[in-house]
């Protein structure tokens, strides 16, 4: 029940038909780009504020009640979008958004590992995470596949009414997660709370874990937005962008399926395979073909697996009752890492054009591949 329950919650946690749409949903309102701007500015802050608050309220009460509330704060933004759209609910609708976010992020990891930890399967982590993870995606996917006819048989208002209906769903899921832990086993809030914040800033190897999980998510992540411009340019026809944003999520897929079998590699190889992931996305990008998304495609599913490895280790190398805290951290360190890869990316998209830049922002996967290994020594 624990892996069913992982699944449908990972799936309908992205099964979001506003996702590709909630652009135009602000457009048709009369938000310019610069106002659209600041709405995901609010959501980002939002996030990154309650980030780590969220983790250690989650390993102090409950991590599934915690899931639960996530979704249903992130379906309420969404029913006021549709129900009163206007620049101010836009506004408050993203501090809900960010706030669920942060409530899921770090709850689930930790829910996860601990309950398969005591079932004496942790060694199974790497796998369901791989899969929950490329089911995120197939919901992502399903989503758009969705939405364009969805707005057009019933325009904004069926899309949102199927957006919050999807989180509530899924946070009916969240009720179906198992729990082993009882309130009286962890210490107070500001007890977790510290003991977090010293197990990731004091402890070397999780420290390292937390830094590894943070740059490895953040850099493809915030790359992926721009495959879009970067499939413009070499080419591709607008009709067909579609494709090649499906061409690479169905490497990204593949890679966190093969996260199971991958977790069985030496650890020596991880530095290898951040490598080989970053001389194919710079090559593919480099290579002014829309056949080099074929070789993007590989380097995400690369990114992806090397992800979802990361936390791995990070899962392990915590101890203690601050486990959701410690992964919250790194869930801001990703935060904050690619708020830095959006602004890198925006000033030197001006000078270079996209295949330059993505070239370049491949180049901190070099630096972290050669940390990893000096690490591992």
């Amino acid at each position: 029940m624990l892996v069913i329950s992982l699944y449908a919650y990972a799936f309908l946690s992205e099964f979001v038909l506003l996702y590709p749409v909630y652009a135009l949903l602000f457009a048709d309102t009369g938000l310019s780009v610069a106002q659209t701007s600041a709405l995901f500015v609010i959501w980002s802050v939002t996030g990154m504020v309650l980030e780590i608050p969220s983790g250690a309220w989650a390993d102090t009460v409950s991590r599934r009640l915690l899931l639960c509330l996530g979704p249903l704060l992130i379906g309420l933004g969404f029913a006021m979008w549709t129900l009163f759209p206007s620049s101010w609910v836009f506004a408050a609708g993203f501090v809900l958004w960010g706030a669920g976010e942060a409530l899921m992020s770090g709850s689930y990891e930790a829910l996860a590992y601990e309950e398969l930890a005591r079932r004496g399967q942790e060694g199974r982590y790497a796998g369901v995470m791989g899969r929950a993870t490329s089911l995120g995606l197939a919901g992502s996917a399903t989503a758009i596949a969705l939405a364009s006819p969805a707005l057009t048989v019933g325009g904004y208002p069926l899309v949102g009414a199927a957006s919050v209906l999807a989180c509530v769903l899924c946070a009916a899921t969240a009720l179906t997660l198992p729990e082993h832990r009882t309130r009286g086993e962890a210490p107070g809030y500001l007890a977790v709370l510290r003991e977090g914040l010293a197990l990731a800033r004091g402890d070397r190897g999780v420290l390292r874990a937390v830094l590894l999980v943070a740059f490895v998510t953040a850099v493809w992540g915030a790359l992926e937005e721009y495959v879009p411009y970067l499939a413009v340019e070499t080419g591709v026809a607008r009709a067909a962008v579609p494709l090649i944003i499906l061409l690479v999520w169905a490497g990204a897929t593949a890679g966190g399926l093969l996260a199971g079998p991958a977790e069985r590699l030496p650890a020596r190889a991880y530095g290898p395979l951040l490598v080989l992931a970053a001389l194919a996305m710079a090559g593919g990008a480099l290579s002014g073909r829309p056949a080099g998304f074929v070789a993007i495609a590989l380097a995400f599913g690369a990114f992806q697996l090397a992800q979802v490895l990361a936390d791995v280790r990070l899962q392990a190398r915590i101890s203690g009752p601050a486990r959701a805290t410690v992964t919250s951290v790194a869930g801001l360190g990703t935060n904050v890492v690619t708020v830095g890869v959006f602004a890198a990316y925006g000033a030197a998209s001006s000078y270079v054009p996209h295949g330059v830049t993505f070239a370049l922002l491949t180049l901190p996967y070099v630096l972290v591949a050669l940390l990893t290994r000096s690490a591992d020594q």
